[in-house]
């Protein structure tokens, strides 16, 4: 069985992390990978819930050396740890803070040794062995799992180096904003760095002042991981940004006027890529360039149905894709939003990001989204509701603004003014947490026009 090396650097002192401004070197990891692997309890599946980027690469690295599977859920939630001890009775949980899984077995990240003492062998690991599962939401509401294979992994972030220019040359220091646990955190901060010679950046910044700090500390030339929610805020923030060699972007769509913005402000190329859980990243493009999207080498799509389906490559089993895919050569392609984001009122068609796109390019709105509820009737016209941050605007000049955008049918009924929009760490907003978020502001509204 072919195998692949837990990471690539080649010297003991090569830096694989920076953690608060210490670097820390090859050994040192291996160290600490083979320390944390000899404490791990005995279940074959371990819940990373480690915020430090480079505690969650120790924990992950020790768990696939250890033979165990690391379970990454996108959110913890009381149900989600329930829904995790019924996919396995013997999951624990790995942490590094006081917020750990209380209804888990618990390992709380150990103090490390300061060195080790000898020049430790890099572990080999069998292509075929499973690494990681992943999940997204089913549609019934429990987790659906994603197996990942430590081969599929490896080609995965290799491709993306390949392509992004990443393999050989100076080592990049490699700062995300989103968490190691999504998929594409998992790709493209922890797995990008380990298996093309660079350096992770162990911090989790969110907000705009604490990203621009780690990307300040972090040795040049850095590598800014990011999403469009993250770089919108960056922009408004009018912030000095530190110098980056490249900005990836992904988690959701970004316009080529937000992708034009982030390259001028950071005088540097931004690069999106295009992926799913299933499939793990599949392709990129430079929107500021082409609105094209060119595949990773030995990728195809294929349609079936309705449906494209992605397969080649790192894609071990053949995934549905669950976007309107166009083909326009052998390994390129267009997206015109996703299959569920399409909405028909009246006879008349648009998508969700369509709107969203045009709600949010209004002067004065700092976010918004638009929401399509479940059809009730086949006799009743459903309406689409929206939520939007705008504090300067009044709720005429919006509905006109939108007017002058959209088709009136369009029109969202509600309109609700929130002051801000349930999203995740990674910038995306779950349709539950936005239709919780309209119920509870029509309850609101509600109750103050007909007070007790």
């Amino acid at each position: 069985m072919p195998t692949f090396p837990l990471v690539t650097h080649q010297s003991p002192d090569q830096v694989v992390a920076w953690q608060q401004g210490v670097a820390i070197s090859l050994n040192k990891f291996l160290g600490d990978v083979a320390h944390l692997a000899a404490v791990l309890p005995a279940g074959g599946h371990m819940l990373n819930l480690c915020s430090d980027r480079y505690h969650f690469s120790v924990g992950l690295a020790s768990a696939i050396v250890s033979g165990k599977i690391s379970l990454l859920p996108p959110t913890i939630t009381p149900e989600t740890l329930r829904q995790l001890q019924a996919f396995s009775a013997d999951v624990f949980c790995l942490h590094d803070s006081d917020h750990g899984a209380a209804e888990l077995h618990q390992l709380r990240y150990p103090v490390m040794p300061q060195s080790y003492p000898a020049t430790l062998e890099i572990p080999q690991i069998d292509s075929q062995q499973p690494a990681a599962i992943l999940f997204t939401s089913g549609s019934s509401g429990t987790p659906l799992p994603h197996p990942k294979s430590w081969g599929s992994l490896v080609r995965n972030v290799r491709a993306q180096a390949e392509r992004l220019g990443l393999l050989g040359g100076a080592a990049r220091t490699i700062v995300g904003t989103v968490p190691p646990q999504h998929m594409y955190g998992l790709e493209s901060t922890v797995l990008l760095a380990l298996q093309s010679g660079h350096a992770l950046s162990s911090a989790h910044p969110f907000y705009p002042a604490d990203i621009c700090s780690a990307i300040e500390a972090a040795p040049m030339p850095r590598v800014l991981v990011s999403t469009p929610v993250h770089l919108k805020s960056l922009l408004e923030a009018e912030l000095d940004m530190p110098a980056v060699e490249m900005i990836l972007s992904a988690t959701a769509p970004l316009s080529a006027q937000l992708a034009k913005a982030v390259e001028m402000r950071f005088n540097a190329p931004l690069l999106e890529i295009y992926g799913s859980t299933e499939t793990g990243q599949i392709a990129t493009r430079r929107p500021t360039q082409t609105p094209e999207w060119q595949l990773f080498p030995g990728l195809r799509l294929t349609r079936q149905g309705e449906r494209m389906w992605a397969s080649g490559g790192h894609v071990e089993i053949a995934a549905a894709l669950n976007d309107v895919i166009e083909t326009t050569t052998d390994n390129r392609f267009l997206l015109h939003g996703r299959m569920a984001d399409l909405v028909n009122i009246a006879g008349k068609r648009s998508s969700l990001s369509s709107l969203n796109h045009q709600l949010n390019a209004i002067p004065g709105v700092l976010d918004g989204a638009f929401y399509m509820p479940e059809e009730t009737s086949h006799d009743h016209v459903t309406r689409l509701s929206a939520c939007v941050v705008a504090p300067v605007l009044s709720r005429q000049a919006l509905i006109a603004a939108l007017r002058k955008r959209i088709d009136p049918v369009f029109l969202p009924r509600p309109l609700l003014f929130v002051t801000a929009l349930p999203r995740n760490s990674t910038g995306k907003l779950p349709r539950e947490a936005l239709r919780m978020l309209i119920e509870n502001s029509r309850l609101e509204t509600s109750a103050s026009d007909h007070p007790a």
